[in-house]
């Protein structure tokens, strides 16, 4: 079983944060697949905590629908289900495109160096093929976007919706992510030239890729998911 604990933790945060954090990348990153086992003991002894926060970190993972938690039985990593994905688009997409439209009128030097520069360590990312490093700072640039429209609230309730989406974008980073580190730059591009109409229009076309890619990865990946037929 993957040694979670060797994962880095969030800085300050509590025991039950760092195991959730952990237990979300490992799941993300299919270092824990749909499928696997994953045990409250063996994550409390790799972290040295107590079972408490582990079992408050499970039940908060199980919430998003990552774990399957039953009685007497083992708990294990949910399978990815296709229509989550969809559904978390829809809201997902219409949670950012009023962020984007606001961050445009309020879009500022200081805010479009900043986001500038997460461009770049974008692409130095894609360049040394670093998914994981890439995925973290795709999320730190939509992330900024909320923070800059005022709404920095709007991305805790983002990242709940987005879990499963996640996973599918993490399987698609290997053939996705310049393209998608290009769309960002021509989204910064129409919010600099405060152009509403394109910057909504490829805002939707950057969140609605995940679509395409679910079908996609299900073909080559199909144990991963749910049957939903």
């Amino acid at each position: 079983m993957t040694d979670l604990s060797l994962l880095p933790p969030t800085p300050q945060a509590s025991a039950t944060d760092q195991v959730f954090d952990a237990i979300y990348r490992a799941i993300i990153s299919q270092e824990l697949p749909p499928g696997a086992k994953i045990s409250e003991v063996e994550i409390a002894g790799q972290f040295d905590v107590s079972r408490q926060p582990v079992r408050d970190a499970f039940f908060r993972l199980s919430k998003l629908g990552f774990l399957s938690i039953r009685p007497q039985r083992a708990t294990r990593v949910t399978k990815i289900s296709e229509q989550a994905v969809r559904n978390a688009a829809f809201v997902r997409t219409a949670l950012e495109v009023a962020c984007f439209a606001v961050a445009l009128e309020r879009l500022e030097a200081t805010g479009l160096a900043e986001l500038r520069a997460l461009l770049q360590a974008q692409q130095d990312a894609v360049t040394r093929d670093a998914r994981a490093e890439f995925h973290d700072l795709d999320d730190a640039f939509h992330r900024r976007i909320c923070e800059i429209a005022g709404h920095g609230h709007v991305w805790t309730l983002i990242r709940e919706q987005k879990a499963h989406m996640d996973r599918v974008r993490f399987l698609s980073l290997s053939q996705d992510s310049q393209l998608a580190r290009d769309e960002h730059v021509q989204i910064l591009d129409a919010l600099e030239a405060r152009d509403a109409v394109r910057t909504e229009a490829m805002v939707r076309q950057h969140l609605s890729r995940i679509l395409t890619f679910v079908s996609q990865i299900r073909e080559t990946h199909g144990e991963y998911f749910e049957d939903e037929a």
